[in-house]
């Protein structure tokens, strides 16, 4: 037995009726930061073409959803101060016989411990 099927365009689709309130609900849970539109159709089990034409009717649209860019100034970099060498900065030793060694904090070890070797000897 063979079946006919129907290709006439008779018959129409029925299509769900969805309240406007609904259509808005859907649209703004896309709205909210690091909403997926496809997530958020399946939910609500709906085409996702079909929200994003909402999204476009009730002024959601993508360029709205864009982040917001902020002005930034960019200016030249200030010259660099260097600061006077202050007694803070200055440590003094006693050596005996007398001798006194004042050493600023840009001297290196090594020249440090030429110092007293050299004192020494004299």
């Amino acid at each position: 037995m063979t079946e006919i099927m129907d290709t006439s365009l008779r018959v129409k689709r029925r299509h769900k009726v969805r309240s406007e309130a609904l259509k808005r609900e859907i649209v703004a849970a896309c709205a909210v930061p690091g909403a997926s539109v496809s997530v958020v159709a399946r939910r609500y089990d709906v085409n996702a073409n079909l929200v994003f034409t909402w999204r476009k009717l009730y002024g959601a649209a993508p360029d709205i959803l864009a982040p917001a860019l902020m002005p930034v100034v960019v200016t030249p970099d200030q010259p660099a101060v260097v600061p006077s060498a202050s007694t803070a900065d200055v440590i003094e030793i006693e050596l005996p016989h007398g001798y006194r060694v004042r050493i600023g904090n840009n001297i290196k070890a090594a020249a440090l411990r030429v110092v007293p070797d050299t004192l020494e000897r004299r």
